[in-house]
């Protein structure tokens, strides 16, 4: 099976994150993309962070009734800090008979080699790439050109769309709507547990 894993905090998970998934499921032929919510981030403290369960939640939320994604509590359950290439082990060990593509933004693809054990993240999965404005491919190239492995990173072609959480996060505080930025469902879920600031259910439009 050929799998796709979308990892992040996903604080809250928005239409970029759907985007990106469904390009990149037609554009590598996948079978099915995971969301994987990262757990304690080994690089940063996470801004606003609900907790690992209600972002997972958001991310059920987010996907519900689109059978090709699914999302996953790997990290969730792991001890300590996460780093993906525990996780791609784990996934391996699973099933080894499974071919794995990690999607990654440019930024993130671009700080590959000072990731926890990198070369062993492109061994056990090959890399795909959406690229960010200031984080083209060439750029991306020239960073990851040091590393063994690095010729099995590609790239995907997705609309640019400016959405983040952290914008969506602030959006919320200032009492914004946030309608059609995140899916309904999440909508409903940040207002239900007064996420990020909500008090009061964010205007619909």
């Amino acid at each position: 099976m050929r799998v796709g894993i979308l990892g992040g905090a996903f604080n809250p998970p928005h239409i970029g994150h759907l985007v990106c998934a469904q390009e990149a499921l037609v554009q590598l032929q996948l079978e099915r993309v995971l969301f994987i919510p990262m757990g304690q981030p080994p690089h940063r403290e996470m801004e606003a962070d609900p907790g690992g369960e209600a972002r997972l939640a958001m991310c059920e939320a987010a996907i519900e009734g689109d059978e090709r994604f699914e999302a996953s509590r790997a990290e969730l359950d792991r001890d300590g800090r996460s780093y993906t290439v525990q996780t791609l082990r784990a996934m391996r060990e699973e099933a080894p008979g499974d071919e794995f593509f990690l999607v990654l933004g440019g930024d993130q693809a671009a700080a590959l080699p000072r990731w926890h054990e990198p070369e062993a993240v492109l061994e056990l999965a090959r890399v795909a790439v959406v690229e960010r404005i200031g984080w083209t491919r060439n750029a991306i190239g020239i960073k990851l050109s040091g590393l063994k492995g690095a010729e099995r990173v590609g790239y995907l072609d997705m609309p640019l769309m400016q959405v983040s959480s952290t914008s969506i996060r602030r959006r919320v505080a200032k009492g914004r709507p946030i309608r059609y930025l995140v899916p309904d469902r999440v909508v409903e879920y940040i207002e239900a547990h007064g996420l990020y600031g909500a008090s009061t259910p964010a205007p619909a439009a």
